[in-house]
């Protein structure tokens, strides 16, 4: 459907603020298959997103079934043989720095804060490993959802693309929720990139951006009750 950038109107702005305020990182999903009609909707939809010279420079992986089964399984065993043998993290490196070198304040607070009240919804305790490994390994299964995207870029593109890329991915998201779907972005698959890679067929000019879980969440599980905090306006904001 072709509509006018310049004279569409938007008539229920309630519903567009809906879908964002409402979008959040599912980690439970029910059992229940995405139909592919709909998810090639609303990565139409994304499409839109703004990128700089209008460069486009996402590429996505879209991965069900058989396909997504043996991804998780490969990426598990990874998992497993990292923390049986710390070692072997160095041959897991991430292509880039998503999170900083070195923490401070108030970025180290937050995401503390984070970690300890998602743990505490599900009752791990500090300095339980074994329940803190397995529920990290979640991430490596796409918390159960139906589809895992996996998004790369171009080597050659700069850091602006990532910005660019983040627009398209919460497009995604937004459009998702629009749908009745849930999402949760993963940086967490980025040190797995030397077996995501070949098993989705990227060339070797790709490097992995994040991948994302995308299904109906389920509504009863605890940890989907978990909701983080956003700071004011005010405190990032300054009026001139």
């Amino acid at each position: 459907m072709t509509i006018s950038q310049v004279k569409t109107k938007i008539s229920d702005s309630t519903s567009v603020d809906a879908a964002i305020l409402s979008r959040f990182s599912a980690r439970a999903y029910l059992d229940k298959p995405v139909d592919s009609s709909l998810l090639e909707g609303l990565l139409d939809v994304a499409r839109r997103a703004a990128s700089g010279t209008n460069t486009q420079p996402w590429k996505v992986y879209v991965l069900t079934g058989a396909v997504k089964d043996s991804l998780v399984e490969q990426v598990c065993t990874a998992h497993d043989l990292i923390r049986a043998n710390p070692e072997l993290a160095a041959d897991y490196a991430e292509a880039y720095d998503y999170y900083p070198e070195k923490w401070v304040s108030p970025y180290i607070d937050r995401r503390r804060a984070c970690g300890f009240g998602l743990y505490g919804v599900l009752g791990i305790g500090k300095g339980d490993k074994d329940k803190m490994h397995l529920q990290h390994q979640q991430n490596y299964k796409f918390f159960g959802a139906p589809v895992g995207l996996m998004f790369t870029i171009d080597k050659v593109m700069g850091r602006g693309s990532l910005l660019d890329y983040g627009m398209f991915i919460q497009n995604i998201m937004v459009a998702a929720r629009a749908r009745g779907l849930h999402t949760c972005p993963q940086a967490a698959w980025n040190g797995f990139s030397k077996i995501i890679l070949p098993h989705v067929g990227a060339g070797e000019n790709e490097m992995i951006v994040c991948g994302l879980a995308l299904g109906y969440a389920d509504e009863e599980a605890l940890v989907n009750t978990f909701e983080t905090e956003r700071e004011s306006v005010a405190s990032f904001t300054t009026w001139l």
